[in-house]
């Protein structure tokens, strides 16, 4: 098994990984502040998950003896528009999968079976993340700017009901 290739290939991983979770938490800042309270939701959670996935490469590199670089030269794109948003992340999580799909291939070709269960493990994540995201973009499509001022509502705080709490 040539542990050097594994290794190098989780550390791109773990770099991917922070990138997205620097873009979505990013992302998850702009849309709260606008209301979108929802969608900011979605993009946590999954920063929240990718997060975990820094976690599984790191703990594998480290069992293969290698030092995990916690580096990611990607700046974060400074888009705030809802759907942009959602077709970057769409973008995003394609790009994952197919890194990790030749990441997986290269594993097997060194005989680092583990590895590749790993990126396989990875990549189903991944295609959940942009199964969500693609539902978002399909919702704004089907029911346009209506679906979007409907996430706003999520944001409003509950009102009270008349005569609870106050004085009588």
């Amino acid at each position: 098994m040539d542990r050097t290739r594994s290794i190098e290939l989780m550390n791109a991983a773990v770099a991917d990984e922070l990138k997205a979770v620097h873009q979505y938490m990013y992302w998850h800042f702009h849309l709260d502040d606008q209301g979108f309270a929802p969608l900011a939701a979605l993009l946590r959670r999954i920063a929240i998950m990718e997060m975990g996935h820094i976690e599984r490469f790191a703990e594998r590199i480290l069992f293969l003896k290698g030092e995990v670089q916690m580096k990611s030269n990607a700046e974060v794109e400074r888009i705030t528009e809802p759907q942009a948003i959602l077709a970057r992340a769409c973008e995003m999580e394609q790009e994952a999968i197919v890194m990790y799909n030749q990441s997986a291939i290269a594993c097997a070709q060194h005989a680092d079976s583990a590895s590749k269960q790993l990126f396989e493990s990875v990549i189903l994540d991944e295609e959940s993340h942009f199964d969500q995201f693609d539902k978002q973009v399909d919702n704004i499509k089907r029911f346009g700017p209506n679906y979007l001022a409907l996430q706003s509502f999520g944001a409003a705080p509950p009102e009270t009901a008349p005569g609870a709490g106050g004085a009588a």
